[in-house]
């Protein structure tokens, strides 16, 4: 919104006026991109604090402190005036960020029956796409405003955040979160209620043996390194790496800059960046229906294909149509780059998007589940502002040449899932490491090869007993 940016970056403002700039590089802003980015730096750090309380708290009352964080960032948001103020808030928001992207995926799983536990988790994607979605409809709506539209924009973010609050305020914690910090019978009835049958012995007593074994753990991070936990780490951080590398953050983040920047004007970009945003959301819908019946492996490299594809289309789009100093494109060639777009976001909506998040909450064991998490958001936020800070640059200096870029990232990321991902669909959380990771042709070795130290060990210390 150029009220927005008069506001807080009237050098960006200039640049976009500038005939003599390149279309690549009007919104090339070290400062724009940090006001996007530091929502995701400040995830990336209160990662670590939230894995503390969603352990020894619960997660109901990460999910609460998230709801505060983000009621908190809203008000300095919408009444900024400087841009240190605005940055503030933002990094508030990151901390709500952070809290959410810890809490809500181990609820979610640990709450859902494994038949439909990867249906369940993709909801938590749904979600994610549907308030991007609705984002881009209040830019759209908020920037005939003038001139506070912006403002109406940012304290709008309330409505959700008071709705996470309020929402988690009446919602029972997990029965492994209850059980691990020592309150069984309480555990047990909220597996009764939320299993709608008192028939759960054999559950409980599975989670109550888990949550023994995460008892003796008394640093669950330095345990993550231990050689039986590299698989489950190694899969965690690499996902969380090739999920950005797709490009889908910096395109999502930048869908209105990237349309104008192809030629749009400024209300055709955001709504353009709408029926993105809409695309995004029902495609989701596809991994909701799939994910507990193609399984996780397909999803992945299906996608794969498409967004290669989508990547190397646009590629050549714009290298055959759009210059440092070229008009707005052609009609036709303007609806191409939108369906080459949303044929990208579709793919990754029903595939990177919510097994990204799905495939490290369920492979990890109680006793480093919540350690386990934390690095799969903070590799997650890590990534993210990684591109978020550098994609406006990478695009002016790189232009056509960043979707080749992306298209060479997600063609490895395929090849690595065919390869080393192993299957987890309607596999029990507690009993992943036996009927997945020591079954694994490559990850096996990991887990066997500590057994096998264990009992030398073991027969090694009878013997000199016996002597």
């Amino acid at each position: 919104m150029e009220d927005f940016l008069r506001e807080f970056f009237p050098k960006v403002l200039r640049k976009m006026h500038e005939n003599k700039r390149s279309n690549y590089c009007k919104f090339n802003d070290q400062g724009l991109q940090l006001f996007t980015s530091s929502v995701y730096l400040a995830g990336l750090t209160s990662t670590f604090f939230a894995s503390y309380t969603t352990r020894r708290l619960g997660r109901r009352v990460t999910m609460l402190i998230a709801g505060a964080f983000f009621i908190v960032g809203v008000v300095f948001s919408g009444a900024a005036h400087n841009l240190g103020t605005l940055i503030t808030g933002r990094i508030l928001l990151g901390c709500g960020v952070g809290f959410a992207n810890q809490a809500v995926p181990l609820f979610l799983s640990e709450i859902a029956p494994a038949r439909i536990r990867g249906g369940l988790n993709a909801l938590f994607q749904l979600n994610i796409t549907l308030g991007i979605l609705f984002a881009f409809l209040v830019n759209y709506g908020t920037s005939k405003i003038h001139p506070w539209g912006w403002r109406l924009s940012l304290s709008l973010a309330g409505i959700p955040a008071a709705l996470l609050t309020v929402s988690a305020l009446f919602m029972v914690d997990t029965p492994n979160s209850l059980i691990e910090r020592g309150r069984p019978e309480a555990g047990k009835a909220v597996l009764k209620r939320i299993r709608g049958t008192s028939n759960v012995d054999r559950e409980f007593d599975e989670i109550v043996e888990a949550s023994r074994v995460a008892r003796n753990v008394k640093h669950p991070f330095r345990s993550l390194l231990q050689r039986r936990n590299r698989p489950l780490l190694a899969i965690t951080v690499l996902l969380q790496m090739f999920q950005q590398m797709t490009g889908i953050s910096a395109i999502m983040f930048y869908a209105p800059v990237l349309f104008t920047t192809l030629g749009f004007k400024t209300e055709a970009s955001l709504y353009s960046a709408v029926i993105t945003g809409a695309v995004n959301a029902l495609s989701t819908l596809v991994s909701v229906y799939t994910v507990d019946r193609v399984g996780r492996r397909m999803l992945l490299l299906d996608a794969g294909v498409q967004m290669f594809l989508s990547l190397v289309a646009m590629a050549v789009v714009l290298r055959i149509k759009v210059t440092d100093h070229s008009d707005s494109l052609d009609r036709d060639w303007a609806i191409m780059v939108v369906v080459i777009i949303c044929n990208f976001v579709s793919s990754f909506a029903w595939s990177w998007g919510p097994l990204g998040w799905l495939i490290p909450s369920e492979t990890f064991p109680l006793e480093t589940r919540s350690a386990g998490q934390s690095i799969s958001v903070c590799a997650n936020l890590l990534f993210t502002f990684v591109f978020a800070q550098a994609f406006l640059s990478m695009l002016c200096r790189l232009k056509h040449v960043i979707f080749v870029f992306f298209a060479v990232c997600v063609l490895t990321m395929s090849i690595f899932v065919l390869l080393f991902l192993p299957e987890t669909k309607k596999v029990p959380i507690e009993e992943m490491a036996e009927r997945v990771w020591k079954r694994d042709w490559f990850w096996k070795r990991f887990l066997n090869d500590e057994v096998s130290s264990h009992i030398v060990s073991g027969a090694n210390s009878i013997n000199s007993a016996a002597i």
